[in-house]
């Protein structure tokens, strides 16, 4: 059985009992995570592919440690100006230890309904004064304001509170 997940932004093809190198995870190296982002299950030829990710599915894994990865060297040179810049950097990663796959039963996180509920009340309180003429008069077009295109900022603003 594996999967194919979403961790940190990228895609890996887990399976179980696998170590895997991710970049850097919040939490302390013994801890466990569950990612809930399951792009593609395949259990013993039986293969379920989401939409964009499967519901219910999860991936269990703990990390065993936090490390640096390999030295990598940038070097930029313009050929004939006698620019030459040596710049390096060592990538942070956390290495982790896939424990399990779940096909269902898992429950997606909170903390992405709570940023769904949190968009929408931002969307309910509209910050007029923040927005350009051009983005007002599209607010007012949408609004179905007459006589809006010959309207200064503070008309429109003052046209789109009532």
């Amino acid at each position: 059985m594996y999967a194919i997940v979403e961790i940190a932004g990228q895609q890996f093809k887990v399976a179980k009992d696998q170590k895997v190198y991710v970049h850097r995870l919040q939490g302390e190296a013994g801890s466990k995570v569950t990612f809930d982002n399951v792009l593609l299950l395949d259990n013993a030829g039986n293969v379920t592919i989401g939409a964009p990710a499967i519901e219910g599915a999860s991936v269990t894994a703990q990390i065993l440690s936090h490390l640096k990865g390999d030295k990598v060297i940038v070097f930029k040179k313009k050929r004939r100006k006698g620019f030459q810049k040596k710049n390096g950097h060592r990538q942070y990663f956390s290495q982790i230890l896939i424990e399990s796959i779940a096909a269902t039963g898992a429950t997606k996180s909170a903390k992405k309904e709570e940023t769904l509920k949190t968009d929408v009340k931002e969307e309910a309180t509209t910050d007029y004064n923040s927005m350009t003429v051009a983005e007002l008069k599209d607010a007012a077009k949408d609004q179905g304001i007459a006589g809006y295109t010959s309207l200064k900022k503070a008309e429109l603003i003052e046209a789109l509170t009532k």
